[in-house]
This record gives C-alpha cells, sequence and structure tokens, in this order.
C-alpha cells in the first residue's frame, strides 16, 4: 500500500509496525503530528494500542516507562523543550534501564521555526547515556522508529529518536504495511530494589555502571546493523552528514565527485569502526549537522586518540555555524573548504523571506482579553508602558504583538507567574499581571500558583481558555469539554482548582462582552493579594468547524470615516483597507468574519453593524 505522508506520520506507522502497546506525549511543534496520527487510528481500531495526550511531557514519559518495564513496548512523543520538562524522569531511567522497547520520539527545531531556543537533543543524550538514531527521511524514518525498538530491547536501555522539523514536516510517497502488528505479551513485573530505585549511592553506582556497559553493546549493535553507509570508500577527502542533512549533501555532490562520503543515521553511540575506516584514508574531513558539534566533537575525539594527522572541518574551526537550519548553502561552503576551492556565489543565493503580521485568528476570544486588559488599564491609569504584564507559552503569547503590545516575557511554560512573583518580590510598586493559556496552566501553572498563594504575592492571574491546545493543533487538554475527548476520559475542572489552591480572588469573564470584561480586569488591578480571573470562550477555529457562524459583522462604507480605530486597536485579520471611487474605507471579509462583535466595541460613528450570514 501506497501513501503521502510527512515524517511525523511515517513514526506513527512504524510504531504501530513494531507492535507498540501505549503511546503518550505532549502536543508541541514540530512532533505533534505523531499522537495526532495515532489518536486517529486508534478511534477506528478497536484493537489499536493506547494512546493519550499527557498533561504534560514528565507524565508522558514516566506513563511509557512504566509500560515497558512491564515487557510492554511504549513511546513517549515531545518537542525538544519538552525534554527539559522530563529530564528527571529520563535520568533516572536510563539509570534502571527497561524491558519492554522504550522509545522516546523528540523533534528538535533547527532555525526555531517553532519558537523557543534551537535545542539540540544529542547534547542531552551524551549525559543521559542513551542511544540517538537520526532520521533523514519520512521513509526513513518508518523503519528507523521499528529498529528503535529492537536497539532498545537489545540493549535494555530506552532509545532516543531524534528528527528535525524539515524531517518532521517533509512529505514522501511511502510503500508499506500501515496496519498495527500487535505483540502479544502479558504485562510482568516483579520488585526489585536494586534496579528500579535509587535509595543509596552503591545502587545508583551500580546502574550507572550497567548504564555505560549497555551503550558499549548498543555501538556493537549499530555497527553490525550497518544503519550508516559509507559511499566512495576509498578516498582522501570526505565529507560526513549526520541525519537530516543526507538529501542536502546529496543533492549538493556533483555526480562526477570522486568525494567520500559517510551518512550517519545514528549519532550517539559514535559507530567508532566506521570513523576508524574515514581516519585511516583521508586527509580532509568535513562534517556537517545541524545546531551544535556533537559528531564533530566525538570524531575529534576519537581522530585525537586514533593520531590523525590530517584537517577536520567543521562548526568548531568557525567554517559552518551553529546557529539556524542548513540549506544547501551551508553544505557547498564547506564542501568548498574541503576542496580548499573558493565558494561559487551563485550557489549561495539568500533565501526569500515575505514579512507577515503574527497575530490571533479573526473571532480568536484572546483578543478580547487583551483589549479588555488594555482598557482596563487605561481607565486605572496605571499606565500600559509602566505596568508588567509577564506572557507564556502557546497563543496567548501572541498578545506581545501590535495592537496590542501587552506581554514583555516568554521564557517556558508556567513560567509567567514565577516571573511575576520575582517581580513583585523585587519590589515593583505597580500591579504585576501574569498571562497563561489553559493548557500551559495544566501543563506547569499549578505548581507557581500554589506558590504565589503560601507566600501571599500580590499579583494579578489572567488565564485564557479557550479549551484547545490550539497553537500545536487543536489537540485537547485536561480542560477540554468531555464531548470532544476520547471515550474513558473526563473533564478536569479549572475553576475549582484554583478555587481549591486558596487565591484571594476568582472571577469568570467572558472576552467578548467587553463592558463587564473590563471592570472585572479593572478590578482585578486594583486588587490585594492572589487574583484570578478566568477569561473563558472557545477557540473559534475548532468552534467553526463544527458549525458555521450564524451571525457577522459589516462596515456601512456611507458611515464609515476611515479612522481605523478598529483596525487599530483590534488588529482583526477579516478587516482590511477598500478602495472607494473617491475614498478609502474599511471593510470586513465575511469569509473571515466569525461575529465576535470586537470591532463593533470600537467604533464611535455607528458604522458597525451585525447581521445573519
Amino acid at each position: 500500500m501506497k501513501k503521502m505522508i510527512i515524517g511525523n506520520q511515517a513514526i506513527a506507522y512504524g510504531a504501530l509496525a513494531a507492535g507498540v502497546h501505549v503511546v503518550a506525549g505532549y502536543p508541541g511543534t514540530p512532533s505533534s503530528e505523531v499522537l495526532t496520527e495515532l489518536l486517529k487510528y486508534a478511534q477506528n481500531n478497536p484493537e489499536a494500542p493506547y494512546v493519550e495526550w499527557s498533561v504534560n511531557e514528565k507524565v508522558a514519559f514516566e506513563i511509557a516507562a512504566g509500560a515497558a518495564w512491564t515487557g510492554k513496548r511504549a513511546l513517549a512523543a515531545m518537542k525538544m523543550s519538552g525534554v527539559n520538562v522530563a529530564a528527571d524522569s529520563i535520568l533516572s531511567v536510563a539509570y534502571s534501564g527497561t524491558r519492554g522497547g522504550l522509545v522516546l520520539y523528540i523533534a528538535d527545531d533547527p532555525g526555531a521555526e517553532a519558537g523557543m531556543p534551537e535545542q539540540d537533543t544529542r547534547v542531552f543524550a551524551l549525559w543521559a547515556g542513551l542511544p540517538v538514531l537520526e532520521t533523514s527521511s519520512p521513509e526513513q524514518a518508518y523503519y528507523q522508529c521499528q529498529f528503535a525498538f529492537e536497539l532498545s530491547e537489545a540493549t535494555e536501555l530506552p532509545v532516543i529518536l531524534r528528527s528535525v522539523t524539515s524531517v518532521a514536516h517533509a512529505q514522501e510517497l511511502i510503500e508499506a504495511d500501515f496496519s498495527y502488528q500487535p505483540l502479544h505479551r502479558e504485562p510482568e513485573f516483579e520488585r526489585d530494589i536494586s534496579r528500579f530505585t535509587k535509595a543509596g549511592s552503591a545502587i545508583c553506582l551500580d546502574q550507572h555502571h550497567t548504564l555505560l556497559t549497555r551503550l558499549d553493546k548498543a555501538e556493537k549493535i549499530i555497527s553490525q546493523r550497518n544503519i550508516n553507509c559509507m559511499v566512495n570508500k576509498k578516498n582522501t577527502l570526505f565529507a560526513i552528514s549526520a541525519g537530516s542533512l543526507k538529501p542536502y549533501l546529496i543533492e549538493s555532490l556533483p555526480p562526477e565527485e570522486e568525494i567520500g562520503v559517510v551518512y550517519l543515521e545514528s549519532t550517539y553511540p559514535l559507530d567508532q569502526e566506521l570513523i576508524d575506516r574515514v581516519l585511516e584514508q583521508a586527509d580532509r574531513i568535513v562534517i556537517f549537522e545541524e545546531l551544535e558539534a556533537v559528531v564533530e566533537m566525538l570524531i575529534r575525539s576519537r581522530a585525537d586518540m586514533k593520531g590523525f594527522k590530517g584537517t577536520i572541518i567543521g562548526k568548531m574551526d568557525g567554517v559552518l555555524p551553529r546557529v539556524g537550519r542548513y540549506s544547501k548553502k551551508e553544505i557547498l561552503k564547506g564542501l568548498a573548504a574541503l576542496k580548499q576551492e573558493s565558494v561559487k556565489e551563485e550557489g549561495l543565493k539568500e533565501a526569500i523571506t515575505v514579512k507577515h503580521t503574527i497575530t490571533f485568528c479573526a473571532g480568536c476570544p484572546h483578543r478580547g482579553t487583551y483589549m479588555a486588559l488594555n482598557r482596563a488599564l487605561r481607565k486605572t491609569k496605571l499606565g500600559k508602558k509602566e505596568t508588567i504584564v509577564t506572557g507564556d507559552i502557546g497563543c496567548t503569547i501572541l498578545g506581545m504583538n501590535p495592537p496590542f503590545d501587552s506581554c514583555w516575557t516568554e521564557v517556558s511554560m508556567g513560567s509567567s507567574i514565577g516571573l511575576a512573583q520575582g517581580f513583585v518580590s523585587a519590589g515593583v510598586e505597580k500591579p504585576v499581571v501574569a498571562t497563561i493559556g489553559d493548557s500551559t496552566f495544566f501543563h506547569a501553572g499549578i505548581p507557581p500558583l500554589i506558590n504565589a498563594v503560601q507566600h501571599r504575592v500580590n499579583l494579578l492571574l489572567i488565564i485564557l481558555d479557550n479549551g484547545w491546545t490550539s497553537m500545536t493543533g487543536f489537540q485537547v487538554n485536561p480542560g477540554t469539554d468531555e464531548e470532544f475527548q476520547s471515550s474513558n476520559t473526563r473533564r478536569v475542572n479549572l475553576d475549582r482548582i484554583v478555587e481549591a489552591i486558596g487565591v484571594d480572588y476568582l472571577k469568570v469573564i467572558q472576552p467578548f462582552e467587553m463592558d463587564d470584561a473590563v471592570d472585572v480586569i479593572k478590578e482585578g488591578l486594583l486588587g490585594k493579594g492572589v487574583r484570578v480571573i478566568i477569561s473563558r470562550e472557545e477557540c473559534a477555529i475548532t468552534r467553526g468547524r463544527r458549525e458555521p457562524w450564524q451571525r457577522i459583522y459589516e462596515i456601512d462604507s456611507k458611515k464609515c470615516t476611515f479612522c481605523k480605530s478598529c483596525l487599530r486597536e483590534t488588529g482583526c485579520p477579516a478587516l482590511s483597507v477598500k478602495a472607494m471611487e473617491d475614498n478609502q474605507v474599511m471593510w470586513i471579509d465575511p469569509e473571515h468574519c466569525t461575529g465576535c462583535s470586537l470591532c463593533y466595541t470600537c467604533c464611535r460613528f455607528d458604522s458597525i453593524h451585525g447581521k445573519g450570514r
């Protein structure tokens, strides 16, 4: 059977082919489609594996680890930032090892296309002591995922399957068996405190020694399986590519080029037997890898041990960058350095980019929340430029952009609340406002809110609750209505959690009821203690997919004075300028309007009116 699928879908089907039994993860671009595809499969197949979106990556990994300790095959999926959340448990489980295959799929993001630091998971793997398998195409990812489970069981180690954005979202026509191949194993788990606890230094040291022994075994298996490929073996010039850069190197090498090439599909532990063969004959070596110089560092170390007298080119000598996503430009530059030639400028053209505004979707309730916050700041005369508003991860951070210009900071999941406490503790006298989305609050916002209550911190927290994890693809979260969740799940009541923590003030607003929302936020700004406002309205995209919008707004061109206050205050993408015969007026695109009414609240000339669609 043939299917056109992206890299993340290929990994999902690879896990099915490997007989995975339990899958857990947290949404995060560029990794999300793995679980999205598996959940879709599970809905239509009663014998499918257990699949869930977990509350955060730490919980997801622990679920997968628990399943693998019973002998079942399990997969945890997350983006690179999620590794930081799960790191404590990953490092501990690495010491204990696993029984069933345990694969940790991590999608890195060179170029920061999805935001956050350009974190390289391979660096984490070095000090975690976990094998790393790379992906260079969707088809290769499909088979690499299956091998990851085999390697995990053979070594009794969790195995990191690493991808990057360019592979995770690349499309390829793949011919394979896309059905589920379950492994019928009974779950078994025996008490063994010397393996599954860390109670005492002797246990920890013994587990560390065992981990290193297992890592050596992983290297031998990787070498025996020949998953790394060498081309034009007899040569003095060698180019080595890691993972995703394989197709770039293939494309950049002329057909007549007689350069030795090594394509690494596993980057840790290093295939030392293969690298030794390169070092024995090479005079010059160039190493291509995105982000950190992990492979280069390992090869340089090996070269030093072997007394290599040649030249190694890469990041550590400044020829190739540690920042950004690679293209053919970087490959050609490296090959030119390898051959000691000048770079041909025609091959290094800059990418064509188009600037566009990053803003909320038409009808997004967060637009109403930030409009209400800005109006409340004006009415209380607190000063928008003097009132610190901490932002958080997800759609809510778009409040940092014009026309709102509200959020001052973005660090990590749940950090808005802790940062706000820091500003207050430092002596900031004006009210400090923290903003966070519902999914992010469930993920990592509860502990800092408890901390704020315990220490009687004077701050205002606004939770923007749209019922979904929208920015990463509209996944469910604990607060999503049960009718949209999988069977055997229940909705967790956000309001009750906040109330149970013991905050001093709690109000719920509807962000499109502008006057009421402004009044409540004013009250919150001027109050004392830990104040929480939940701004609740469903994501416009998810709601619009279920049912057409019954009411939209239009602008009377005869009344419009072209003051543009509607556009300046809302920044709504449904609004645009329309040229008339002798003037310009504002215009609302009926195909994009959701009838949220925010533009209506901005117009002083009664030129905006609602109507049925």
